[in-house]
């Protein structure tokens, strides 16, 4: 009776062993805290497919959408630790803590960070109706309009609400929110000459400014985008906003407690299926930058969001603007 406890531990570990030894014996679920049909989902959705060679499995997807991807990523939060639900998530990781009053989990300590998938920029985009034609009339046209300027976004924490907020910072202005339920019904209306400003991701903006439906004033990332509808777009820091560098990434997590064997599994057949030449294109061809670097370490992926929850605290504190 006095070894009862250590062989019952021994068992357990046993056990635990076997089941990350054969890790997966059935279809993995990727949870997408947003609705179907938008670039977190289209993302996820190409990474899946990437994943089921290096996996050996089917990856299903799973839209869980709702409170700015907080719903979706809590479902993963507590759910059970073995590999089989994970989470595809946005800049939201890192924006969440500070925007919402009342958050269910730590992004630090109830998820196991998988590795850095992409990063995306976004574009400064305006009605077709607009006076100015570039930057510098437009910065002009805002400080001479800045109470009436209304600048849509799609829902609190989304890219264009992020974009939207550390472009106001940036330009030291204040204008008016205009919150949607989604990209689209903003697209439509900015489109449509209802709203002046929107600051989107280039993915989905690109379409509009190619058809001449909107207008671009500038790229949020550090250097000018290699998309032909965009090449000739000066950066917003070239235009003034000196240090200006927005880009939405996305990243892959677990459940904490999750086996080490098994997010060593999964980290390595994230790798793998981001050197797959097909997603590569199919990311590049919308302007997104597969992630190559030392944030594909869960370490450093972890480092890097816990670096970006403390730079978006102070903007979004700035702005006064939260959810309870």
């Amino acid at each position: 009776m006095t070894f009862a406890p250590f062989t019952l531990a021994v068992g357990l570990a046993l056990i635990a062993g076997t089941a990350a030894a054969e890790f997966p014996d059935k279809p993995v679920t990727i949870i997408v805290p947003f609705a179907a049909g938008g670039p977190s989902d289209k993302i996820a959705r190409d990474v899946a497919e990437a994943l089921r060679k290096p996996l050996g499995q089917t990856v299903i997807i799973e839209n869980v959408a709702g409170a700015g991807g907080t719903i979706g990523s809590a479902r993963v939060a507590r759910a059970a630790p073995d590999g089989y639900t994970l989470l595809v998530h946005h800049i939201g990781m890192a924006t969440a803590p500070a925007l919402y009053r009342k958050l269910s989990y730590k992004t630090p300590d109830d998820f196991a960070f998988l590795g850095l998938i992409n990063e995306a920029p976004s574009v400064l985009i305006g009605k077709p109706t607009l006076a100015a034609t570039n930057f510098a009339e437009l910065r002009t046209w805002i400080s001479a309009n800045e109470s009436k300027v209304n600048l849509a976004h799609a829902g609190l924490g989304s890219a264009s609400h992020l974009c939207g907020l550390m472009l106001q910072n940036a330009m030291k202005a204040t204008m008016t929110p205009v919150p949607y339920k989604g990209t689209a019904p903003a697209m439509t209306d900015l489109m449509g000459g209802q709203i002046d400003l929107m600051c989107e991701q280039a993915t989905n903006a690109v379409p509009q400014i190619e058809g001449n439906k909107v207008k671009v004033f500038g790229v949020s990332s550090a250097q000018r985008l290699a998309l032909p509808a965009l090449a000739q777009v000066p950066t917003l820091a070239e235009s003034g906003l000196n240090g200006f560098n927005v880009a939405v990434w996305h990243g892959m997590y677990a459940p904490s407690n999750t086996p080490p064997a098994v997010l060593e599994k999964l980290n390595t057949a994230l790798r793998a299926a981001l050197k797959d030449p097909e997603l590569i294109k199919r990311e590049e061809a919308v302007g997104l930058t597969v992630v190559n670097d030392d944030r594909l370490q869960p370490a450093q992926h972890k480092k890097f969001v816990e670096a970006e929850m403390v730079r978006w605290s102070g903007v979004i504190k700035a702005a006064g603007q939260y959810a309870d």
